[in-house]
């Protein structure tokens, strides 16, 4: 078979090579985060007075607004492998207590578990002689609990989709990797999570974007997120209309954001069945 010389080879020739195709070089939907940039900009620049004073008075809540998801994210990533596996084990107490926790989650809405992580936790803890106040910080105790109740309510969600990616896992691999004379957790470790990893990072990728947006709920419980710092400059400053502007074009560009890095996540570890 003869081989033509890449020298020589045209476009069409070199667009076959993977990774080399011309949409996998710069995701077009990059431009639109970069509209939404100008937009903020333009507003600021045009109108600096109220959009710069509203930007540099929310900056912090952006902040926390990413630390809060980031943070909240890596715990749920932990949640989500040990109730995926919970799921799917043989042994009835274990699947048991994670089916329950999985299906009593799912059933009740985010705000709701927030609230009740903020107000009503503490209130169960003391009635059995822990006061959760003495080991938490005062300033730090609305953004801790809202953290937890994030990572517990999305932790659900996200062992479903552990569940979904092991449970595709061909059979046969398990099988060969006891026949290498590996363990079960061995198995799962070297052979079947590194392939179910690779297969849940879209919808994992959909949960960290999901995760962003619904991180503004955490504003319910005294968080001074985006949401929150938003609601305060609007009722110091009477400007509904521009307040929400900014707010929502702010959320705009860390989503857009966040969408384009998991596209490009994605296009990295994607591999032909």
């Amino acid at each position: 078979m003869n081989k033509q010389p890449l020298s020589s080879a045209g476009p069409k020739e070199i667009a076959k090579i993977p990774g080399a195709e011309p949409q996998s070089r710069l995701d077009p939907w990059w431009w639109l985060v970069a509209l939404v940039v100008a937009t903020i900009i333009v507003l600021v620049l045009v109108r600096p007075d109220p959009f710069l004073r509203i930007l540099v008075f929310v900056s912090d809540g952006i902040v926390v607004s990413i630390l809060v998801t980031i943070i909240t994210f890596i715990l749920i990533l932990v949640i989500g492998l040990i109730g995926g596996l919970g799921r799917l084990s043989k042994n009835r107490i274990v699947y048991g207590i994670f089916t329950l926790y999985v299906e009593m989650i799912r059933g009740i809405p985010l705000l709701v578990q927030l609230i009740w992580w903020y107000y009503a936790f503490p209130i169960i803890l003391q009635r059995l002689g822990l006061d959760i106040t003495k080991l938490i910080p005062r300033d730090f105790f609305a953004v801790f609990m809202a953290i937890l109740g994030l990572a517990i309510c999305y932790g659900a969600y996200m062992s479903e989709i552990y569940r979904a990616g092991i449970q595709s896992i061909p059979k046969g691999q398990m099988e060969a990797a006891r026949s290498l004379g590996m363990n079960y957790f061995q198995a799962m470790r070297f052979v079947i999570l590194p392939q179910a990893v690779r297969i849940i990072l879209p919808p994992v990728g959909n949960e960290f974007i999901a995760l962003l947006k619904d991180s503004s709920l955490v504003s319910a419980v005294a968080v001074a997120d985006l949401t929150r710092r938003g609601r305060e400059f609007m009722a110091m400053s009477f400007l509904p209309l521009q307040t929400w502007i900014m707010v929502a074009l702010l959320y705009l560009v860390m989503t857009l954001f966040a969408a384009r890095v998991v596209g490009w996540i994605e296009k990295k570890t994607k591999f032909e069945r």
